[in-house]
């Protein structure tokens, strides 16, 4: 008998290689943010770290008569698709609301918010009326026949709306639910954007409930891919639950109690929370608020909430009447196509819910018995344990993450080798023949992409092909950046009852990096051996409502033999006006009245905001 104990250790141990590992969590973070910069739509700044990128998607909007230039890709296709957009920033938004402290001592708080800035950007463009919001640019059907990098999209970049005619609740919703979230990132840091952020979310929000509909019915291309299955219900709450997160206005509470029951928040018991299904994240933004005694007057109906969202968790624990399956190895298991997108967002429920119960020194109930709270972190750690290599496998899910993890992901910019490298143009289909069809690893490193997963019994097959199990997307990575700050944060200092702060980012300016964009082809304004000297000099403060602002003088100095023309200049984490540039597509220019700079010279700009020095770099000109 104890020969067999000890064969059936040897085979649990063979089965689980990785069993033991400790994880680095401050790691896994940073390359968790470091993804979106390889999702990034448009005109990619002069701090850009995924250097195999370059500029995209550079007429989108075009045709339609609005600027709709930036944003994310959805996934490992090149469409701009709206619905998952707008949850991919607010789950991020989320994170850094909960743990961005977290996110400080690990030194990625700016780089996370950064992250959802790049997001918002756009979401403000695609709202440019009151009642207009654009959910989609270019098609899943075209795009989907062809297999390029986005650099050399040729598939149609049509953009769709909403509008009172054709209206889109779910969409709105969402998409005000993220600008109230980014709205709280920014509160501090930047007020002026986080305002801007807050109006539209209103904007948005009564848009949505005012002309009621799903999205999807209005955006028709939209249904194959990003269909709302849940309807529009969730998207109110949520948006309204945001909305009073932002602004701690009671009307919002009023909101969410007098449509609990008609819009499905206190009916709807789920074991799901993701882009489409929201119930879960709107029933634990309103337990907290229960627990952060707000809206005592409506309690019964805020605790028919909270009963839900106990439902969720105990679902996902296996202690409930409806439990989640799982698979051998212990992961949460929904769906084939995609599964990870739902363990990443129940494990991020899952710790801010033991967060909450901590902070007010309560236990979950379940009908298997009561839960701690630590029972409940435990049980996400393990789930984001097995996304990082603890697994039959020994497989981190997470790309360039531990020694084993996916090479060919159903990623079309990864797969094809980079234009820095290749220039060549890839054509709609001949990328289907030359890449997508290669059986080798890619050519560029996805650092960070969270994949699909393995399947219900662990099984993982490792093909470009494979698209249920090795495609990445934004929205799975989103829930995953605060859990991993939380888990490589401890419990110091914790109490998630307490009014949201955000701190300042405290990163120092990069150095300059090379640009993609050269206007001479023996140049790059970048470059070390760049001849132009850039000075800043903070040459006045002030405080206006215990804010100081500080007046910073840029001086841009000619240390060429030559006379420059075309100077391209990049400026990013500017939060202010400036003054003496001319914006142009792609950074900024010469003002006006200068049209050279000769040999020796120099000129001025100047510009305003509430932070240190903005990153200013040279990154394009021509010598004559």
């Amino acid at each position: 008998m104890g020969g067999f104990l000890v064969l059936v250790s040897l085979i649990l141990f063979v089965l689980s290689p990785a069993a033991s590992a400790v994880h680095d969590y401050q790691k896994a973070l940073s390359k968790s943010i470091l993804f979106y910069e390889a999702q990034r739509s448009g005109y990619l700044p002069s701090n850009q770290r995924i250097i195999w990128r370059g500029n995209s998607g550079l007429l989108d909007g075009k045709s339609n008569g609005v600027d709709l230039v930036g944003g994310y890709y959805d996934a490992g296709d090149n469409v701009k698709f709206g619905l998952p957009m707008a949850f991919t920033v607010t789950m991020m938004s989320w994170s850094i609301i909960e743990y961005g402290r977290q996110m400080a001592v690990s030194g990625e708080l700016g780089n996370a918010m950064e992250a959802v800035k790049w997001g918002a950007d756009y979401l403000i463009k695609a709202h440019p009326e009151p009642s207009v919001l654009y959910g989609e640019v270019g098609d899943g059907n075209t795009d989907h026949y062809c297999w390029q990098r986005p650099e050399d999209m040729t598939t149609n970049r049509q953009a769709y709306r909403i509008d009172p005619q054709h209206p889109g609740s779910d969409l709105a919703g969402e998409t005000a639910a993220a600008m109230a979230g980014a709205a709280i990132v920014f509160r501090h840091s930047n007020p002026g954007y986080s305002n801007q952020l807050l109006a539209h979310a209103k904007q948005l929000f009564e848009f949505a409930d005012k002309y009621r509909g799903k999205y999807d019915g209005s955006i028709t291309v939209a249904q194959k891919y990003y269909g709302s299955v849940s309807g529009y219900g969730d998207e109110l709450l949520w948006a309204a639950a945001w909305l009073h997160e932002a602004t701690g206005e009671p009307c919002y509470l009023d909101y969410l109690a007098n449509n609990g029951e008609a819009l499905g928040g206190t009916g709807w018991a789920m074991t799901e929370f993701g882009w489409d299904v929201k119930y879960a994240g709107v029933q634990v933004l309103v337990s907290k608020f229960l627990l952060q005694g707000k809206g005592a007057h409506h309690s019964p109906v805020f605790g028919q909430y909270r009963e839900k969202a106990e439902f969720f968790m105990c679902s996902c624990l296996g202690k409930g009447s409806r439990n989640v399956q799982r698979t051998p190895g212990g992961l949460l298991f929904w769906q084939n196509w995609n599964n990870m997108q739902f363990v990443t967002s129940a494990s991020f429920l899952l710790t801010v819910f033991s967060d909450y119960l901590q902070s007010s020194g309560q236990k979950l109930q379940c009908s298997a018995g009561a839960v701690s709270p630590y029972e409940l972190l435990d049980f996400a750690k393990s789930q984001v344990d097995y996304i990082l290599g603890d697994n039959p496998r020994g497989t981190s899910y997470m790309v360039g993450y531990g020694e084993t993890y996916p090479q060919q992901v159903h990623h079309r910019a990864s797969s094809i080798v980079s234009m820095k490298v290749d220039p060549t143009f890839v054509t709609c289909r001949g990328g289907y023949e030359t890449w997508y069809t290669r059986k080798a690893s890619d050519p560029n490193l996805l650092d960070g992409a969270i994949v699909g997963g393995p399947d219900s019994y662990d099984n993982f097959a490792d093909e470009r092909d494979n698209y249920e199990q090795t495609e990445p997307a934004t929205y799975n990575n989103a829930p995953l950046l605060g859990v991993l700050a939380r888990l490589h944060g401890g419990d110091g200092g914790l109490n998630q009852l307490l009014p949201v702060v955000v701190p300042k980012p405290n990163v120092p300016n990069p150095p300059p990096r090379p640009h993609p964009y050269q206007s001479s082809p023996s140049v790059t304004g970048a470059a070390a051996s760049s001849p132009f000297m850039v000075k800043q000099t903070a040459t006045a403060s002030w405080n206006v409502k215990g804010r100081t602002y500080y007046r910073y003088s840029v001086i841009v100095t000619n240390n060429s033999p030559k006379t420059a023309k075309d100077l391209k200049i990049a400026i990013s984490k500017l939060y202010g006006p400036l003054w003496g540039l001319n914006k142009s597509s792609n950074g900024f220019s010469f003002p006006s009245w200068l049209e050279s700079l000769p040999s020796g010279k120099s000129f001025e700009f100047v510009y305003i905001h509430s932070a240190s020095a903005a990153d200013v770099s040279v990154f394009g000109y021509t010598l004559a």
